[in-house]
């Protein structure tokens, strides 16, 4: 696929841009490499095992063809020989009655993103939990799942968790610790409490909220402080600008029909991610045959998830954006005060009909920023969306679930303060990390080593426990009593799944030890609140329902309706920065968060939503900029801050802002575990006490040094199409149409638009028996398939995690994905279109496509791989000897293959984690996506022993049902009623590579976009 016109690897380059523009080239491409298609690259594409490649590619093919196979032959007997290791079964005398082997069980409990309450139904086995979803009837997940939350159960068996209590790093017991620790406070007792400091991060713990009273009461002068990286101040302080109180916000995306976004990931990123997100693709959708569609506008500075699915979208800086919001904010004649400045971002004729459009949709209409926008930016949208007539229409506000609203970064001030003076005698940590993520220029451990007593409650031995006389081991929430608030203020018990495995303690239980109440456990001090505060005449039964539904049947927080008042707007607010000044953004990791899951495989593995990027962290940097600058991509790069450094490698990113470097924070802890330790970089060490997310000012410098990011954009590649050149020399690429899109108004021109121009073979082109797969009306004939709307698929991971949950999936570290052998049986496809600077992005989920015609099938000289007849395509894995065939013969690229010993057989705690339903493979076989076939198996048990046929929705696959958006469905396409059936008969419907006559069961739903007719892109 070479161009008559060499391409040379400048990424800056005109002819990159002429592809673009349209004079030749491809119209949707993954990577700047595939638009350079430079030699390396057409090579590595070209062959899928290139060492082996090689040594067919001499005139001895057939000698070392034959050669090649005979070792694979040998080596895959081998693999297929591995001795399991010895497992001593031990029996049950009387086992417990709920416990039937086989037969999962559910409960409803609470996850904690950031303090606040998701909703989660987590699945246990013979009493181990081993899965973990949203619960259909909590308000914050409805269902839907983050990846954080799934991977959340293999946090619970980490076998790097701390374990026990240790004493400058020497082993101890918890008595020991509670003995030194209450005489501790028994001093502290007698001066009220002075000097008495508790450092937590944030929480909505009613029961919590309770005990901290109790301590207050017993220790008048102690002080708690709260401190996280990445924090709401911001917001808060918006709000007191906007109302002179704090309130909280939220929206209902499901009846806003116009969404303007202002730095906002809200459908991947935040307690209410899920919820937003479900709401946000119901008014999306265009499968269900509605004749409207809502509207996205979003401003962001790096490009996320939720940008991905925008109608419009716009890159820009920090101060851009103020100064759009301020354009608009004026156009709307909202109530502002002060001595500012329009300055120009968009044109007028954008913004007009931005205005136009958002004055058509008054009350039905959301303006939102992010938690890092600047506290007049959330003013300002406070006001705009008071002026739209917004506010208890689709923006709510409420009083905060947190237990204390105060600015953290503020208090985390505070606290060093007074360590540094000496005020500080004892300081009790509650989780976090603070000597790895407080601001490297806050003197945070010179002032924390000033403290004569240090106790750090952890689930991992970090930075900071190392540092502390007193390191305790902290429970998992599944391990623990517990409750939480919602963003709403619904209240959730936390309830265990397991006893905990370790000599750990909980949050509660340390505070009801500071508070006098030793020896209650978490149980009796979560009852013992809510009997007081719900004064039920029967509050065993209330208990019960609570504990059963997973939501507690109390009001939650009444909405207001606060007064406006004018904003004041700032000196220097919305002006744009010069062309040479460079922002630094640090923003939480959108697998790993801020740091607390850094030591999870399942998410350091899993690819970056947009960049793709795995194991490591880098300075994300436009073209136009790495051009500027002389930035060059797997390069290291010095950055400067005033006095604070940090060296880490650049990747360019098409889609960022201009003069905008985004560094995601978490990775570089050195302390916290084996996963942890060696990933990435500390971007902390940019920031700074006055901006702990970022400033202006940067200073950056290219070096020569290389370094390789393990990135998955490329792996796995299909075929996307070929360039032809007619006899006049003309070049031009005949695309497969792997992705197909079109825009809301053309969609109802033209419905069939996503089968124009494409070729699907005839019905009978087959060389099966069609009679062994037709539907004659009988209840038990299925055909299983899945259709994935595009529409609303933003990338954001959960699909492919909950698969790697369900299916015992391993991880292979950063060196195999270098080689391309991740094993991740979902992988999600990002496209580009457009021009490299700011272009439209589409995800396009590839797991096994479950082929009618299975080229696959075809090749195993084992029969490893078959057809079932219900149009599953089957692995038996102690058939397979590992030839790859059926994975060279696959045009989807679907199949993996354990080059090695993945999956850790000899941990003892993980094996606790693994479903005992789906079998864990051994080095050597091939495996891919099977629908949950083991869900499909349980399904039809039931329905035998219930004597009826399986109904649509019996089935629930992990990836459909973890999916926040509802893009996946998954049912029998033989029965006309089903979902998938309606999906399916879907004009929008298609396959990809059906011209190959595959005939896949997995189908796409194109994308379609509403962009307003009175912008011109």
């Amino acid at each position: 696929m070479t161009n008559k016109t060499t391409m040379r690897k400048d990424l800056g380059d005109k002819q990159i841009r002429e592809k673009l523009n349209g004079k030749s080239g491809k119209a949707y491409w993954s990577s700047l490499e595939t638009l350079s298609q430079t030699e390396e690259f057409a090579d590595l594409i070209s062959r899928e095992f290139p060492e082996q490649a090689d040594q067919l590619a001499d005139s001895e093919s057939r000698r070392n063809f034959l050669k090649l196979m005979g070792a694979s032959f040998a080596l895959g007997g081998l693999s297929a020989c591995t001795i399991q290791p010895q497992e001593k079964i031990v029996p049950q005398v009387r086992a417990p009655e709920e416990l039937i082997p086989g037969k999962p069980s559910y409960f409803a409990s609470a996850y904690a993103h950031h303090g606040h309450a998701f909703g989660i139904l987590v699945e246990s086995q013979m009493g181990r939990p081993i899965r973990v979803d949203g619960n259909p009837n909590h308000p914050a997940s409805l269902g839907g799942a983050s990846s954080a939350m799934q991977a959340s159960i293999l946090d619970l068996y980490d076998p790097d968790r701390a374990q026990t209590v240790t004493n400058a790093g020497r082993l101890s017991t918890p008595s020991i610790f509670w003995e030194q620790f209450g005489q501790r406070l028994q001093e502290h007792q007698e001066s009220n409490g002075q000097g008495l400091r508790i450092l937590s991060q944030t929480t909505t713990s009613p029961t919590e909220a309770g005990l901290l009273r109790s301590i207050q009461n017993k220790f008048p002068n102690v002080k708690v402080h709260y401190y996280e990286p990445h924090n709401r101040d911001n917001l808060y302080r918006g709000s007191d600008l906007s109302w002179a109180r704090h309130l909280s916000v939220d929206h209902d995306f499901s009846q806003a029909n116009v969404i303007f976004s202002f730095d906002s990931d809200f459908t991947a990123r935040g307690s209410t991610s899920a919820r937003y997100s479900k709401h946000f693709s119901k008014s999306r959708r265009v499968r269900d045959g509605q004749d409207s569609m809502n509207r996205l506008y979003l401003v962001e500075s790096s490009p996320t998830a939720t940008g991905s699915i925008a109608d419009h979208r716009w890159a820009m800086d920090s101060a851009s954006m103020e100064a759009l919001a301020l354009n608009l904010a004026v156009s709307l004649d909202v109530g502002i005060e002060g001595n500012y400045k329009l300055e120009q971002t968009l044109p007028t004729e954008t913004i007009n009909a931005i205005i136009e459009d958002l004055n058509a949709n008054r009350g039905r209409s959301i303006l939102i920023a992010g938690d890092n926008c600047s506290p007049t930016l959330h003013a300002l949208i406070n006001a705009i969306n008071s002026k739209l007539g917004n506010i208890n229409s689709t923006v709510f506000y409420r009083d905060p679930s947190e237990i204390d609203t105060g600015y953290q970064n503020e208090s985390l001030a505070d606290l060093i303060e007074d360590m540094n003076s000496g005020d500080v005698k004892s300081l009790v940590i509650l989780g976090g990390n603070p000597l790895y993520h407080a601001p490297a220029n806050s003197g945070f451990s010179e002032a924390f080593s000033k403290v004569d007593f240090r106790a750090h409650l952890t689930t991992h031995i970090n930075e900071t426990s190392r540092q502390c006389q007193w390191q305790v081991a902290e429970s998992h929430y599944l391990e623990a009593w517990g409750d939480l608030r919602a963003f709403d203020g619904t209240v959730t018990i936390v309830q265990p799944l397991i006893q905990p495995l370790y000599k750990t303690i909980s949050r509660l239980e340390m505070l009801a030890f500071i508070a006098g109440k030793a020896g209650l456990t978490g149980l009796e001090l979560v009852r013992e609140h809510w009997e007081l505060h719900t004064l039920k005449a029967n509050f065993a039964t209330f208990w019960r329902r609570t504990l059963h539904d997973g939501v507690m049947e109390s009001p939650a927080f009444n909405t207001v309706t606060p007064s406006v008042k004018k904003i004041r707007i700032p000196d220097k607010f919305g002006n744009l920065l010069e062309e040479d000044v460079v922002e630094l953004q640090l923003r939480s990791d959108p697998m790993i968060d801020d740091g607390r899951f850094a030591n999870n495989g399942w998410l350091q593995e899993s690819p970056r939503p947009i960049s793709l990027l795995t194991w490591d962290n880098a300075a994300l940097v436009s073209p136009e900029t790495a051009k500027r600058l002389r930035l060059k991509k797997q390069r290291m790069a010095d950055f400067r801050l005033g006095e604070l450094t940090l060296k880490l490698p650049v990747w360019i990113l098409p889609g960022q802002a201009d003069n905008v470097v985004t560094i995601h924070t978490g990775f570089g802890q050195e302390k916290m575990g084996r996963v942890a330790k060696n990933a990435g970089f500390n971007a902390y060490l940019l920031s700074t006490i006055e901006n702990p997310t970022g400033t202006t000012g940067l200073e950056v410098s290219g070096t020569f040094e290389e370094y390789e990011l393990a990135c998955t954009q490329d792996h796995s590649k299909m075929t996307d199409g070929y360039e032809r050149t007619d006899e006049l020399g003309t070049s031009t690429f005949e695309d497969r149409k792997l992705i197909r899109e079109s825009t809301f108004e053309e969609y109802k021109k033209n419905p069939d638009f996503a089968h124009k121009g494409v070729h699907d073979p005839p019905e009978d082109m087959t060389l099966y028996n069609l009679e062994d797969h037709k539907w004659d009306g009988a209840e038990d004939k299925y055909a299983w398939g899945m259709v994935i709307d595009l529409t609303v698929c933003g990338g954001c991971n959960a699909c492919a995690i909950a698969c790697q949950a369900e299916n015992n999936i391993p991880v292979v570290g950063k060196e195999q994905v270098l080689n391309g052998r991740e094993m991740s049986w979902i992988r999600i496809d990002r496209y580009f279109k457009g021009e490299i600077d700011n272009p439209q992005i589409v995800h396009q989920p590839v797991a096994c496509m479950h082929c009618e015609n299975a080229p696959c099938e075809v090749v195993c000289p084992v029969a490893a791989t078959v057809h079932s007849k219900e149009g599953l395509n089957s692995m038996i894995y102690n058939r397979c000897v590992g030839t790859r065939y059926c994975a060279n013969n696959c045009p989807y690229k679907v199949r993996r293959f354990n080059f090695l010993q993945y999956t850790d057989r000899d941990t003892e705690s993980l094996k606790l984690q693994r479903n005992p339903n789906v079998t864990v493979r051994s080095r050597g076989v091939m495996e891919k996506c099977t629908y949950c076939v083991q869900r499909i198996n349980h399904a039809r048990i039931e329905a035998k022993k219930s004597g009826t046929p399986i109904k649509d929705g019996d089935i629930s696959i992990a990836c459909e049902k973890a999916c926040p958006s509802d893009a996946i469905v998954f049912g029998n396409i033989n029965d006309p009623k089903s979902n998938v059936s309606k999906y399916k008969s879907n004009k929008l419907n298609y396959g990809i590579l059906t011209d190959l006559n595959t005939r896949p069961r997995t189908t796409y739903l194109a994308a379609i976009r509403n962009p307003n007719p009175s912008i011109k892109v």
